[in-house]
């Protein structure tokens, strides 16, 4: 999988920086390739300082898993029939439409869940039924609808022969639940009723999330 996305990338594509033109025999060896995307997605994530209980192996791991995300999801989001610009700069910006911003959300989801199982009231969250929550607000429609839309994206992944339509939704879906999460609590011991309601339609988000592993892009437990 690897090296068919590299040797894409050599063949179809280019870097900002412009040392991939095939047609002028300039082109990357994809092994220093991929070991630059890696030692980025080490740095950047050193900088935020996210992973100081890390164990060695556990971090290395890790930055294998967001570099190589990171040039996986930069190649896959783009339609087979468009030509590309390949940037390995804005490939791995946490911020950005990049896989290692769908994998920190992925994170992120886990990371919420662990919190309310600390909770004696919520730990039970998907043993129970979420129940009738009335109270629905426009951002958590928002995501169910979007949720509800990935039968069909499948579909048309596999109609137009196009892993770029997965890519596109898996992206849309980490917004998406990012604006919610950043909107209202996921995590209450007061409100119980809400907060199950939540973790359940957050675990069910990150189910949807972790199925991007279809595409050979991992998503990580913490990050």
């Amino acid at each position: 999988m690897v090296g068919s996305l590299v040797s894409f990338i050599l063949q179809h594509g280019r870097s900002s920086s412009g040392k991939m033109k095939s047609r002028e025999g300039t082109v990357v060896d994809a092994d220093d390739l991929m070991k630059e995307m890696i030692d980025e997605a080490g740095n950047i994530t050193r900088e935020l300082g996210k992973i100081s209980d890390f164990e060695s192996e556990e971090a290395t791991a890790l930055y294998n898993m967001i570099g190589m995300g990171a040039l996986k999801y930069f190649i896959l989001k783009v339609d087979p029939e468009k030509r590309m610009l390949f940037n390995p700069a804005e490939s791995i910006d946490f911020n950005g439409n990049t896989g290692p911003f769908i994998q920190y959300t992925y994170a992120r989801i886990k990371s919420v869940l662990r919190k309310g199982e600390n909770y004696p009231e919520l730990k039970d969250f998907l043993s129970s039924s979420p129940g009738n929550y009335p109270a629905m607000n426009e951002k958590e429609k928002v995501l169910i609808k979007w949720m509800l839309k990935y039968p069909f994206v499948l579909g048309e992944a596999a109609e137009r022969l196009s892993p770029a339509v997965i890519a596109n939704y898996v992206y849309e879906l980490a917004k998406i639940y990012n604006q919610f999460y950043h909107e209202y609590p996921i995590v209450d011991p007061v409100e119980l009723e809400t907060s199950n309601f939540r973790m359940h339609l957050s675990n069910k988000c990150a189910t949807l999330i972790q199925k991007f592993k279809i595409t050979r892009i991992e998503v990580p437990e913490r990050m």
